[in-house]
């Protein structure tokens, strides 16, 4: 009787599971060999494999170059046919190859100990010929691939990847990557915006509301109607935040004396101390306070309480930012 798909799918993952247990059982000093060896490198960490392997290659070094060490992917097949000029004097090469006698990676170590480049070999097969060239030798054998006939790289580039996934992480946080560094290598996209700083989304210049503290409330309220965003800072003579008024105040202010409001300034209307944030402060953070305060804007000011620039929440929530 076949068995179920379901059960079979299982079964796939545990195996696939299992190497990796494997793997981190077997981690020891070869492991730290190669996080010394790639954090005192000069040049680039260029990684390299053919097949299903180069594909797990091509994701170390996408993950090695977004956690701050920069790497690129060299095709073996190709390098023999002019790519060779990749490789340069102070660069590290990783390879990942499951036999550990693939013929195009081989072909490849004459140029790299012609240049001195340290290599550090993923292999399942520690007797191997990329494995008796390396400076490094990781051991990534997997018992069994999760493929029905034994066959298909499976479990086996399961724990290259894993494998590799340790080594750019353990490396970063030895070479101090910061979350800083991270947002700069994240430019676009959600995860670019939610690294963002408060800077970098805040309204700046004739887009702030503000007003002075002798402000007329009927043109505190243009001003807040003119800029739509629900709030207005008030600032003295030197452009420093005393306080704001909001939407919600404006509405407490009618409900308690209709026909005064409009004879008064913005200085008698004010919630003065407001919250505020700094510019270089995290997105995520100004996210929290905003929800915490129970607020809808923040006020941005420098270390002088100079009002600097406005964050509302529609411009976190708006851009899809978490």
């Amino acid at each position: 009787m076949q068995e179920p798909d379901l059960d079979l799918a299982r079964r796939i993952l545990e195996i696939e599971a299992d190497a990796i247990r494997r793997l981190a059982g077997r981690l020891g000093p070869d492991f730290e060999s190669a996080v010394e060896l790639l954090a005192s490198t000069q040049g680039r960490v260029v990684t390299s494999g053919m097949g299903k392997s180069g594909i797990i290659c091509r994701k170390i070094a996408a993950t090695l170059s977004s956690t701050g060490t920069p790497s690129l992917f060299l095709h073996p097949a190709e390098a023999v046919h002019g790519d060779l000029g990749m490789l340069a004097r102070g660069d590290t090469v990783l390879v990942v190859s499951n036999s550990g006698e693939t013929q195009e990676l081989i072909r490849l170590l004459n140029t790299i100990k012609r240049l001195g480049l340290p290599l550090i070999a993923m292999v399942g097969n520690l007797q191997s010929t990329l494995a008796a060239h390396a400076d490094v030798v990781l051991d990534i054998s997997v018992d069994r691939e999760a493929c029905l006939f034994g066959l298909a790289p499976t479990a086996s580039t399961t724990a290259a990847l894993a494998l590799g996934d340790s080594l750019a992480m353990v490396l970063s946080r030895k070479k101090g990557f910061r979350l800083e560094e991270f947002a700069r290598l994240h430019p676009g996209g959600k995860l670019g915006k939610r690294l963002a700083k408060v800077q970098d989304l805040m309204h700046v210049g004739d887009s702030i509301p503000r007003v002075s503290r002798e402000t007329p409330m009927d043109e505190v309220i243009y001003e807040m109607s003119r800029k739509g965003l629900g709030i207005t800072a008030v600032t003295d003579d030197g452009g420093r935040l005393v306080g704001v008024i909001s939407d919600g105040d404006l509405r407490r202010l009618l409900q308690r004396d209709r026909e005064g409001l409009l004879q008064r300034t913005a200085e008698q209307c004010m919630t003065p101390n407001p919250v505020t944030i700094p510019p270089a402060e995290m997105a995520a953070k100004a996210l929290d306070l905003l929800e915490r305060r129970k607020i809808t804007s923040l006020m941005v000011v420098d270390e002088t309480a100079r009002l600097i620039g406005v964050l509302h929440l529609h411009d976190l929530w708006g851009t899809e930012l978490f």
